[in-house]
């Protein structure tokens, strides 16, 4: 009598600053795994982890796991010269860790895994149709500039996948029909949130923390903020959004920027470029508590990647109560109803401060109730109950009895 065994394969210490939607999916699986499963995490480690390559005992949101940090890694917010999907990907290389169940995150560490036994999940949480066009900004994933490749590649390791789950429905028809001898395996999954954390206030409690804020910053007490979170990278675009809100240039609105990432230094000197160092703060990297705070409080969350998945910041900000604009990019815009948000026509300075500013100016228009009404499917407890409900169930099915 044994528990099973669910490993989860990413490049992300979880106990750092790490920024982005993956790891903090990844934390809300650990977070709400049922005591019937016994729970792992291939991830990297610092100072703290030593020494690595060694299992070791660790804990996250109150849950104990078994944790194996491959190298070390001081930041995964700003990429280095060498991929950090490739250095995880070499560290595989080798080894065996067949489990039950394996949760990947990225395809390429199924390099090292074809001679693995278990069940083999690929989550894939951007529209890769999108991400892979050759246009635009080049540098936002390397294999924009070898296609081809990435896609021979794929097509050879996706074939040891028992199931391939994306949380957008183009990208489920795209796989579909580029591979219809597994399009069984294709399948939609819900991104969550975390609804022990993100959940709105009342509408008094939500005026007077606004106001806390401004005077902490030094701002006029009815500033009005408008959040981006995310990592600064150019797949989010926040230099998009730095212009458009210098397009705004609405009185006693304020903007904050949390986040790191490669584009900060820019992102910085086009703020003093524009004029607009006592109207932007950047906050860096931040906790999930302080970015929830934020998330209750702000006036609007504001998207304008190029490309995406579901956010799972979308679901955050939208639990807590606050309006989204976003650009057409991803499963936001058919998220979005007419009273919680408002989807940009074109991805310029002018049309998202124009979308901005009617959120800003009419806040009526955008009532908590819908905000919240709208991501209540996506909460954890609901779908990662689903997730693992179904795990069990194969797992039984195979002739195993749970410990």
């Amino acid at each position: 009598m044994r528990k099973p065994i669910l490993t989860i394969f990413y490049q992300f210490n979880p106990w750092n600053s790490s920024i982005g939607g993956i790891q903090t999916l990844i934390k809300i699986f650990i977070k709400y795994a049922p005591r019937e499963f016994e729970v792992r995490l291939v991830g990297t480690g610092d100072d703290k982890f030593q020494p690595s390559q060694k299992w070791q005992t660790a804990e996250i949101a109150g849950r104990e796991i078994s944790f194996l940090p491959l190298f070390s890694l001081k930041n995964d917010n700003v990429r280095s010269l060498i991929p950090t999907t490739l250095k995880y990907t070499a560290a595989l290389l080798g080894r065996s860790l067949s489990s039950d169940f394996m949760h990947f995150h990225r395809l390429e560490p199924s390099l090292a895994t074809w001679n693995w036994q278990g069940e083999k999940t690929l989550f894939i949480h951007n529209d890769i149709h999108t991400q892979m066009q050759a246009v635009g900004e080049k540098k936002a994933i390397l294999w924009r500039r070898f296609p081809a490749a990435y896609f021979t590649l794929e097509s050879l390791l996706l074939r040891q996948f028992s199931q391939i789950l994306s949380c957008n429905t183009d990208t489920i028809q795209f796989y579909q029909q580029r591979y219809p001898d597994w399009q069984n395996r294709v399948a939609y999954i819900k991104n969550s949130f975390d609804g022990e954390i993100f959940y709105p206030l009342s509408y008094l409690q939500r005026q007077a923390y606004r106001r806390e804020l401004a005077i902490k910053l030094g701002l006029d007490e009815e500033t009005r903020f408008i959040l981006f979170a995310g990592r600064l990278h150019p797949q989010k675009d926040p230099l998009l959004l730095v212009r458009a809100f210098a397009v705004l240039n609405q009185p006693q609105t304020h903007l904050l920027i949390a986040g790191d990432g490669e584009l900060a230094a820019e992102i910085r000197g086009e703020i003093a470029r524009l004029r607009l160092s006592d109207r932007v703060t950047m906050l860096g990297a931040i906790g999930m508590e302080e970015l929830a705070k934020l998330h209750r409080i702000c006036n609007v969350f504001v998207l304008c990647s190029a490309y995406e998945g579901l956010p799972l910041v979308v679901l955050e900000a939208l639990a807590s109560g606050t309006p989204v604009v976003t650009t057409i990019c991803g499963e936001t815009p058919k998220l979005l109803a007419a009273d919680n948000g408002v989807v940009c026509k074109q991805r310029t300075p002018e049309c998202v401060a124009d979308a901005l500013r009617q959120v800003i100016l009419h806040p009526e228009n955008y009532p908590t109730a819908s905000c919240v009404a709208t991501a209540q499917p996506y909460s954890a407890h609901t779908v990662i109950e689903d997730v693992y409900s179904k795990m069990l169930s194969r797992w039984k099915l195979a002739g195993h009895s749970v410990g």
